[in-house]
């Protein structure tokens, strides 16, 4: 498995293991390291982990805004290494949707913490 690949996945591993911070890690070194066809795609993923790593410190604002940022750099992509695009979409919008609708995150209902599917 090339060095990209492996750093990709480590990234995977990493968020649906919920480290969220150590998926930031492996993706942000992966989106430094390496001219990237899809770069938007994996600061997008970057986004997200940081949104989640905001979320599960007790940084509801920080994690509305990340959530939203990262939705601009998923679009105009379908699929990108192995992950439905659109239906990410979809699901990091009931996540932004849900967000924005709560005022105390003491509570996280795990429906929306994703996991992602390769």
């Amino acid at each position: 498995m090339k060095q990209e690949d492996e750093l990709f996945q480590k990234g995977i591993d990493a968020f649906n293991d919920r480290c969220f911070y150590d998926a930031h890690e492996y993706w942000e070194e992966l989106w430094l390291d390496f001219k990237l066809e899809d770069t938007k795609f994996i600061q997008g993923l970057i986004q997200l982990a940081v949104g989640y790593f905001h979320l599960f410190n007790n940084n509801l604002n920080g994690a509305r805004s990340m959530i939203r940022k990262c939705l601009g750099k998923f679009e105009g992509f379908e699929r990108v290494r192995g992950i439905n695009i659109k239906k990410l979409i979809k699901q990091v919008e009931e996540v932004q949707i849900y967000l924005n609708n709560i005022e105390d995150i003491s509570y996280i209902i795990d429906r929306y913490i994703l996991t992602l599917k390769v």
